[in-house]
């Protein structure tokens, strides 16, 4: 369907194949020292075969003292990185795609138990021949966040004195300006390695809020001397390191900078604070004017987290304004990403003039071959921007695994063979949700001839109450994806067709695997309303009930419970949500919260925590405190429980004391999040013999 995304353009010297840029991603795919991995060129070489035009690294250190962003991430702060970067240059290399690497340095959003570590990490390392981190991952999440919380780790660095970013920790302290020098030599000693590396380029990582971007911000960068106040001297930094960097690697080394072009903060409710699209497109001009060769656009940092790196629930191309206006403004190409979500949009983006190249980062985690599929118009898995990728990468982070992803469970596995070995074999799953639909994928491309029973009209399972909250459509995309590439590749899903052991013996399978789900808890409680009148949010998110215009108690904070009262309140209902814990959504990812919750509130919902449901009446609930035992009459009219689910294991039950005995997968084993059916449903496809 394509016309400009597959034609070339330059970026400099450096010819692309084509418009589609992977951006930069920490996944955790690295090592103290900053080499590559083989899981890490594995990873980025499977894109590299899907098409992709212009790879650019994940973050890379220049600095190991203050600059590392991550454990396990890349680095070129030696000259021994040469040579390992050198291999994954000609392992992107042999498929025709690009590779540029992106300079970075946390500043004052590195996490303050990384400052001084790397160096020492790397010399135990190597002393202990590997036992140092086995050692270091199992206790870092014990002791890491006591420490965090009591603020004993090391102050990052910023240009000046300032609190720690939103999502980080620990104490700031401001760059001496020795050290500020020091930092300039380095990211240009850094490009220079990228060079002799045989890379195709570096991109600066002005962007998200870090140091380079730290030094353009007038909210951390209020220093007096030349490198603060005036926009000339808050661009004294990268400009040097440009110049630099130009000198010494010469005028036809490709050098991209990825810039926050409007820092957002109108947007989370703070107007006049730091610099906006204005200011942000005259800093492009400027960085044109130095001799930069393409302008990577974003937006945000970690205060406001949310507008670099979107949840569900925002429109894709909401920010493509801000590449226009920066395409309007130089004369050199534009790269964007603007939550690009289809090879339509793109294309669209594309013909309209608002940048001259795609730039996906979680597309490209979706699905590698991205840029193959989009240009031969083949079935695509979209990403669904649940945001698992970046939560999965800083949780395992601290125990030394990587990021993964809800719609992709081969993140990480890219350089293991998937054994072809189902030769025609019958196989059975049960049901159609994300688990049955992913593990008869997998079973589908091993060879077997698969049969899906679902006992409802539509596939989807707990998919189709997941997507069912206002602005949350897209999660729907997984099963429109898996069930459409199902069918491409000869899977049989039989709907409205319930599991028997009957019919399962009539097929005589080598193999069954159960993922029917699980439905929600609901306990009894103390009152006058019937049972039956007590709700459930698989109820309101389902259809089955519809309330409108009346008061409701919502039992549970729980991500399910805030996208019920949201539903809720968009029926026109007043809502008051209950929950037992001290906080809102306990254990929810952080940037969930921060979408919904002004909402709810702009929605006049209330919450009340640390509330315990006790009775349940035909006109109010009772609710104790669960530290006063102080016990509240709330008026409703209706109650809907968002308290869990637990698994549905009837069906499972019944086939255990059958011939074929199911492999339990997804939320019919254990309740957990979308990530965990899919990555469960991989393992279990991959263990059949």
């Amino acid at each position: 369907m394509s016309n400009i995304l597959n034609t070339p353009m330059n970026i400099g010297s450096c010819e692309i194949k084509n418009r589609v840029v992977m951006a930069p991603m920490l996944m955790g795919f690295g090592q103290f020292d900053g080499k590559p991995t083989k899981k890490m060129m594995d990873y980025y070489e499977e894109r590299a075969k899907g098409g992709t035009g212009l790879i650019i690294t994940e973050i890379t250190r220049v600095n190991d003292q203050t600059g590392a962003g991550a454990f396990a991430q890349l680095a070129v702060s030696h000259d021994y990185h040469i040579k390992p970067l050198s291999e994954l240059a000609e392992r992107i290399h042999r498929h025709g795609a690009k590779l540029f690497v992106q300079l970075h340095h946390p500043g004052r959003q590195n996490v303050g138990l990384l400052v001084g570590t790397v160096p020492l990490s790397i010399k135990c390392e190597n002393l202990t021949r590997g036992a140092y981190g086995k050692f270091l991952y199992k206790i870092t999440p014990k002791i890491g966040p006591t420490l965090l919380k009591h603020d004993i780790v090391p102050s990052s660095v910023a240009p000046s004195k300032c609190d720690p970013a939103y999502f980080s920790a620990g104490r700031v302290r401001a760059l001496r300006h020795s050290e500020i020098k020091q930092l300039e030599q380095q990211f240009i000693d850094g490009a220079v390695r990228v060079k002799k590396a045989g890379c195709d380029g570096v991109e600066l990582h002005s962007s998200h809020g870090y140091l380079l971007q730290q030094f353009l911000s007038p909210v951390t960068n209020q220093r007096t001397d030349e490198y603060g106040g005036s926009l000339e001297n808050r661009m004294r930094f990268i400009l040097n390191i440009i110049k630099g960097i130009k000198a010494a690697c010469g005028e036809d080394f490709p050098l991209i900078v990825r810039l926050t072009v409007d820092e957002c903060y109108e947007r989370i409710g703070q107007p006049g604070k730091g610099y906006t699209l204005e200011e942000g497109v005259e800093i492009a001009r400027r960085l044109e004017k130095a001799g930069i060769d393409a302008i990577d656009v974003s937006s945000a940092g970690y205060d406001t987290f949310n507008y670099w790196l979107e949840p569900v629930s925002f429109e894709p191309g909401w920010r493509k304004y801000m590449a226009k206006a920066v395409k309007d403004a130089v004369s050199i190409p534009v790269i964007a990403a603007n939550l690009i979500r289809s090879p339509e949009q793109a294309e669209q983006q594309l013909e309209d003039g608002t940048q001259d190249f795609i730039s996906l980062g979680r597309p490209h985690i979706a699905d590698p071959h991205w840029t193959e599929k989009a240009i031969d118009g083949k079935t695509m898995r979209r990403c669904i921007c649940c945001l698992n990728c970046i939560e999965s990468m800083e949780e395992n982070a601290f125990i030394g695994s990587h990021g993964e992803c809800s719609v992709n469970p081969f993140v990480g596995h890219e350089g293991e063979e998937l054994i072809k070995d189902g030769n025609g074999r019958a196989a059975v799953v049960i049901g159609a949700g994300p688990a049955g639909l992913m593990a008869a994928d997998v079973l589908a491309q091993r060879g077997f001839k698969v049969t899906v029973f679902e006992k409802n009209a539509v596939p989807g399972g707990q998919i189709n109450l997941a997507s069912a909250p206002p602005e949350k459509s897209k999660t729907a995309w997984m099963i429109e994806d898996l069930a459409k590439i199902c069918h491409e590749e000869g899977v049989e899903i039989r709907l409205n067709t319930p599991a028997t052991a009957d019919a399962i013996k009539a097929l005589a399978p080598c193999a069954v695997i159960a993922a029917t789900g699980s439905r929600p808890i609901k306990p009894r409680f103390a009152g006058n309303r019937p049972a039956e009148e007590i709700l459930t949010f698989e109820d309101i998110l389902s259809g089955k009930a519809e309330l409108k215009d009346c008061s409701v108690a919502v039992i549970g904070s729980g991500l399910t419970g805030l996208e019920t009262a949201h539903a809720l309140c968009e029926n026109g209902c007043k809502v008051t949500i209950v929950e037992m814990a001290n906080e809102v959504a306990p254990g929810t990812w952080m940037q969930h919260k921060d979408d919904i919750l002004p909402k709810l509130k702009s929605a006049g919902a209330k919450i009340r925590t640390d509330e315990k449901l006790c009775e349940v009446y035909i006109d109010r609930i009772v609710t104790e405190n669960v530290k006063t035992k102080q016990r509240t009459d709330i008026p409703c009219d209706r109650v809907v429980l968002s308290l869990g689910s637990r698994p549905d294991a009837s069906v499972v039950e019944e086939l255990k004391r059958s011939s074929f005995p199911p492999i339990v997968i997804g939320d019919a084993n254990r309740v957990g999040k979308i990530a965990d059916a899919t990555k469960a449903a991989y393992k279990a496809a991959i263990s059949i013999k």
